[in-house]
């Protein structure tokens, strides 16, 4: 009896800092189910973090190794999944180029994010590659004939542009067969995971718990965590659906989520006493993954042969998908 084949994953993160928390439980613990469920390529997205950080290239450069670090350490097995640097990957950037004459530029301004993020981080994002990021995006995707890419449901619509333009390359080229693969989106309902200020955790924030600080960094952060703002004092009735920290000891395995909720809401649990057990439990949560960390980040060589061996493979892959678009082109 034949074993099923196993979907094709693609997945990636830009290099631009420490991993908090956020992406431990929200993408990192999918990464490691897939090792095990799909034939998986993890990307290291060195050339989209030029887009918003062309000014700080050695930053982008430092970042590369650390982020491999926690994905290993947080479970992503090098041995069942394949990581690789995009920049290492030439045929992703002529899949780009040539991909580019096919794409109207009107598609790539009507993607949501293309406005919204220029309104947020200022005009002078918007260059020639940030406009193109979206196509780049389907050329990770399409060089290694990536079927499914897990996404939230705010990175659908790049998805569907993605979709768009391999549909419209295999009308032009195809002659009757499908030279690039259709990705297909896979919704992941990411939790939304809260920073120390109640905002949405992000770096940008400064509001985020990191994966590889040390447990008196994180202690610390969470002590200047906001709570219940009508919680002044222990013996006050607390409402623990409106907590930060209360949202963040859910994401803590076997935690006393009952008992916890209960006794902020009576008034027998204080913030400060519920700070303290959160900061415990979750340092003695994250322990093993900093622990593994530490040991990647004590052995760059290792980290950087994994990287090089994934990349080496993805070229294979690539190297066939960019032959048989510039046949279809008549490049070749």
């Amino acid at each position: 009896m034949a074993l099923e084949k196993k979907p094709r994953v693609m997945s990636g993160m830009r290099p631009t800092g420490g991993l908090h928390l956020g992406h431990l439980v929200g993408v990192l613990t999918q990464w490691r189910d897939y090792c095990e469920s799909a034939e998986a390529y993890f990307e290291i997205a060195d050339l989209h973090a030029y887009t918003t950080g062309f000014e700080n290239p050695q930053a982008i450069r430092d970042a590369r190794n650390e982020m491999v670090a926690v994905w290993l350490a947080a479970g992503v097995d090098p041995e069942k999944a394949t990581i690789f640097l995009q920049s290492a990957v030439p045929e992703i950037s002529e899949l780009h180029v040539l991909l580019s004459m096919v794409t109207p530029v009107s598609w790539l301004e009507r993607v949501p994010t293309y406005k919204g993020q220029i309104e947020a981080l200022g005009a002078e994002i918007a260059t020639y590659g940030f406009l193109g990021y979206p196509l780049l995006q389907l050329c990770d995707i399409a060089v290694v004939r990536g079927e499914r890419v897990p996404v939230g449901r705010d990175q659908v619509a790049h998805l569907e542009f993605a979709r768009e333009v391999v549909r419209r390359f295999n009308h032009l080229y195809g002659e009757g067969d499908d030279v690039l693969v259709e990705p297909q989106p896979t919704l992941s309902e990411f939790p939304e995971v809260p920073g120390t200020d109640g905002r949405k955790m992000s770096k940008s924030y400064d509001n985020a718990i990191l994966i590889a600080d040390d447990e008196a960094t994180t202690t610390q952060r969470i002590r200047t965590m906001f709570t219940d703002p009508q919680k002044l004092r222990k013996g006050d009735p607390g409402r623990p659906e409106i907590c930060p920290v209360f949202a963040l000891w859910k994401l803590v395995p076997q935690a006393a989520l009952e008992r916890i909720a209960a006794e902020c809401r009576s008034g027998a649990l204080g913030c400060v006493a519920d700070k303290a057990a959160f900061a415990e439990a979750l340092n003695a949560y994250l322990a093993p993954v900093r622990e593994r960390y530490r040991l990647f980040r004590s052995d760059p060589g290792e980290v950087e042969r994994i990287i090089a061996e994934g990349t080496a493979r993805t070229r294979m892959v690539a190297g066939e998908v960019l032959a048989d678009v510039k046949r279809a082109m008549k490049l070749l």
